[in-house]
């Protein structure tokens, strides 16, 4: 039998961030896990472990959302923090959402909701954080740098910051059913 303390944080929110970290980083050392996924959209989270916290010995990847979903050729995230990220040694990519993607131009053009959608939501019944996760490791896992079910410390959050930490299996986009959630360390309870 495995005990494990789960960290339940009161609310999701971007003061939780270092804790989340701090907490990832941990569990990846305890656990001799090497890889480390990280949702970070402006890239707030990503500059806080980059500088603030000793991730040495472990090859994150930041997950940021996709380029022009406001404005062509514009990204949330500015180019000098990427490059600062990339001068860390860390990689940096920007895709489709897993979880949404082109279904969301679907379902907001002709309504409803479509399958991939189904399980975004089923997700978030754990929480936001925990379809944030599962869709940054399958992101990663596309971009090739995890590899599909080996094991990886997933962080993402509710909103801004992050406030959920969890340890997955992912598979890449097109088999995103197969993706094996291990343990939740850290989540809000709202």
């Amino acid at each position: 039998m495995i005990q494990e303390t789960i960290t339940y944080l009161q609310v999701g929110a971007p003061e939780n961030t270092k804790i989340a970290l701090e907490l990832a980083v941990k569990a990846a050392r305890e656990q001799g896990i090497k890889d480390l996924v990280v949702a970070s959209t402006v890239g707030t989270t990503a500059a806080m472990l980059a500088d603030e916290i000793d991730c040495s010995g472990l090859h994150v990847t930041i997950v940021g959302h996709a380029f022009d979903q406001k404005e062509p050729g514009t990204n949330p995230m500015a180019p000098e923090l990427r490059q600062h990220l990339k001068d860390k040694g860390f990689d940096v990519i920007h895709a489709a959402h897993a979880l949404s993607g082109a279904e969301r131009c679907l379902s907001g053009k002709f309504g409803g909701v479509y399958p991939v959608e189904v399980i975004a939501y089923t997700l978030r019944m754990l929480g936001q954080g925990t379809k944030v996760c599962v869709e940054i490791g399958a992101m990663a896992a596309d971009a090739g740098c995890v590899v599909s079910g080996q094991p990886i410390v997933a962080v993402g959050g509710t909103g801004r910051g992050a406030d959920t930490v969890e340890i997955l299996r992912p598979a890449v986009s097109s088999k995103i059913l197969q993706t094996k959630i291990d343990r939740i360390l850290c989540k809000p309870l709202e």
